[in-house]
């Protein structure tokens, strides 16, 4: 097991998180029902299909393969989905570059431009109730494992733990952000579907490369 994110564990992640996507469909549209418009299990499920048929083999580089999927949701997900997760791997795709392996502290800059990328998107922070209170928890984990040299392996799955803690931190939080900001006080109680969404697409990093 190489300790680096090459281009076929690159595959491996994206088609990891389309299969967790079609598994969680029912999930995440129900907690969209809750606290936003009930469609992000069916608007995540498309975007994903969509990126599933685009990814054909001719994307030769970690970077093309990423703009890709971001281009793919961009133009496939309805809703804020759509630009946020396409922001996020636009940006990592670009920070990628034309490589085909990435050394651990590469990979981690990359999500790292991206988690940027969805704040700047967003015009969002950590505890509004968001996708980023899944990943912003999951990468200073994955940069403070890194840095205690750990492999990046195990660096995930801690990030993936991370991102599970952080998205169930959701629940009580009020939301600010989005369609769930509409419900204020009422907004809580309900873990946040976007939250719920990017811990599936960390844990599915995390698969890809232990794999």
């Amino acid at each position: 097991m190489a300790d680096q994110l090459t281009l076929d564990t690159a595959r491996a992640w994206v088609e990891g998180f389309a299969a967790r996507i079609h598994a969680a469909a029912d999930e995440l549209t129900a907690l969209d029902s809750a606290i936003g418009d009930a469609d992000h299990g069916s608007n995540m499920t498309r975007g994903m299909s969509a990126v599933s048929a685009a990814l054909d083999g001719s994307q030769t580089d970690i970077g093309s393969l990423l703009k890709k999927v971001g281009m793919t949701i961009v133009s496939s997900v309805g809703g804020a989905s759509g630009p946020l997760y396409g922001t996020f791997f636009l940006r990592v795709g670009t920070t990628a570059g034309d490589k085909t392996a990435l050394e651990p502290a590469e990979f981690a800059a990359a999500l790292r431009s991206g988690l940027e990328g969805l704040k700047a998107r967003g015009k969002a922070t950590t505890g509004e109730k968001t996708m980023l209170d899944a990943l912003a928890p999951a990468l200073d984990a994955l940069d403070a494992e890194l840095s205690d040299g750990g492999s990046l392996s195990d660096s995930l799955a801690t990030a993936a733990t991370a991102a599970a803690q952080g998205r169930d931190a959701t629940v009580p939080m009020v939301a600010t952000k989005g369609r769930a900001s509409y419900l204020g006080e009422r907004s809580a109680g309900h873990c946040d579907p976007g939250a719920t969404s990017m811990a599936l697409l960390v844990d599915a990093a995390a698969t890809a490369v232990s794999a």
